[in-house]
């Protein structure tokens, strides 16, 4: 079976040479564990500071240790009562054709609720991260102003259907005229902003002209300047992400206009998903029923083949993907 390890920790943006593809012998399962086929693996910009030397909240893929990644499979070896063959299950089984597992990291995945890709995306950790990063830390009201940076990938699409099914006015950021068109004309965000082309904050002036009551930052640096510098009295800040710092070999200086904070009594707050574990499966059930009455979409952005994660995952470094990026491993 084949599996990616990581060989060298990333000067900047991530190489393939920091990567290896190793072929080894299926693992066997002992007493009281599974062995899984995995079936999906979900490709998340979180993965890129877990191959630092010391990583902030979670420990850090060691050299010659498999990526770390959440991926959906098969059990075809079980040794224990809790668990059948042929159950599918999610978890955090790493870029590897099969794992073993202890089963104290697995959920079982209901196949009713979506194909079982959306188990990684919009009704798995991104659409999670999206559900109550935006309804518990941002507390939304109709009528709000909201932006949505990065809003076409995996977790700014659902934040930005979930503003407006809660009444609110949408705007996001996207960096190509292609992702514009899908979040305006498919999504339903009220207006789309090209941060590569235009001028954010006086995009964002002319867009929200009463302010911006609640910004939902997937990016950081200079889109989430723009913001603060549009903020509305009483502003929300969800920091979910800043992708546009995690290759930089130094941090940039700033952000220089906090003071606006202050000024307009807002509040910027930082979250992980896994504090709200314990209501998954609320979030999990509503979003599935949106999506059945058609009130919620989702893109998925799919590659083939285990040995492509590590090009797949530097392109969406880059911002190349377009929606959730997904590895198909194994056929269902």
């Amino acid at each position: 079976i084949d599996k990616i390890t990581l060989r060298s920790r990333p000067d900047g943006y991530p190489k393939l040479s920091d990567f290896e593809l190793v072929e080894e012998q299926i693992p066997q399962p002992r007493e009281g564990e599974v062995l899984i086929q995995s079936l999906w693996l979900s490709l998340d910009p979180y993965m890129r500071g877990r191959m630092r030397d010391a990583a902030s909240y979670a420990p850090s893929v060691q050299l010659g240790e498999v990526m770390v990644g959440g991926a959906v499979g098969r059990i075809t070896e079980s040794r224990t009562p809790a668990y059948s063959i042929g159950e599918i299950v999610e978890g955090r089984l790493g870029w590897q054709e099969y794992a073993v597992s202890d089963g104290r990291d697995l959920r079982r995945v209901d196949p009713a609720l979506g194909p079982l890709p959306t188990s990684l995306g919009i009704l798995g950790m991104p659409g999670m991260t999206a559900y109550f990063g935006f309804l518990d830390v941002c507390n939304p009201t109709p009528g709000d102003t909201v932006v949505v940076s990065a809003a076409s990938g995996a977790v700014g699409q659902v934040v930005g259907q979930i503003a407006k099914i809660m009444g609110c006015y949408v705007v996001g950021t996207a960096g190509s005229q292609e992702k514009i068109d899908y979040i305006v004309n498919e999504l339903g965000f009220d207006v789309g902003i090209n941060y590569k082309t235009e001028n954010v904050a006086e995009a964002l002036a002319s867009a929200c002209p009463l302010g911006i009551d609640i910004y939902f930052d997937n990016v950081g640096g200079p889109v989430s300047d723009a913001v603060l510098e549009n903020l509305a009295d009483f502003a929300r800040i969800s920091v979910c992400g800043q992708i546009s710092q995690y290759n930089l070999a130094e941090p940039e200086m700033g952000p220089r206009n906090t003071r606006n904070l202050t000024t307009h009594q807002a509040r910027m707050e930082g979250f992980l998903v896994f504090q709200f574990a314990s209501r998954h499966e609320e979030g999990r059930q509503r979003i599935a029923r949106w999506i059945k009455e058609g009130k919620m979409k989702y893109k998925e952005d799919v590659v083939e083949g285990i040995e492509n994660a590590p090009a797949a995952f530097i392109g969406m470094m880059n911002g190349e993907n377009f929606g959730k990026l997904l590895i198909k491993v194994s056929d269902e």
